[in-house]
């Protein structure tokens, strides 16, 4: 019996895939409990539109990013803090102080998607911005003494 998945199932296959399985256990299990249906022909030809439909979707979605992407490797910011006489800022650099500069060039990126490595010294450092699974950016920050 050909069921389409409506969810990944361990040992069986992931969502939106055509397997073949023992007829009871899709009569009994997949089809009750909502984790398929059966594939029949009309059932097949709306997989393949939804599929296509998700795939134009998943490409508009990469290439904005990419399109960010590329503004975010040209942007250089300065991030001015408060030093110690010996160059040790107090406290340190994270992802949010480099979302909010990025946020005053007009560039709105989630926090939560910027790495950065600890920066606890004044000097030049990279942030890693994962915007998609497939794209991320380098920016390119420096960390200098904030004037009295």
């Amino acid at each position: 019996m050909e069921i389409i998945l409506k969810e990944d199932i361990i040992g069986l296959g992931f969502k939106n895939e055509i397997v073949n399985v023992k007829s009871g256990y899709g009569r009994n299990y997949l089809i009750p409990f909502g984790k398929g249906v059966i594939a029949s022909d009309s059932a097949k030809k709306m997989l393949a539109e939804e599929l296509k439909q998700k795939a134009n979707k998943l490409a508009k979605i990469k290439a904005e990013a990419e399109a960010l992407a590329e503004k975010l490797n040209a942007v250089s910011l300065t991030i001015p803090t408060k030093v110690s006489a010996t160059g040790q800022i107090y406290g340190s650099v994270n992802n949010l102080q480099i979302a909010d500069e990025l946020a005053k060039l007009g560039l709105e990126v989630n926090r939560k998607s910027i790495v950065v490595k600890d920066v606890k010294e004044v000097g030049s450092y990279q942030a890693i911005v994962k915007l998609h699974k497939e794209v991320t950016a380098t920016v390119a920050f420096e960390v200098v003494a904030e004037e009295a």
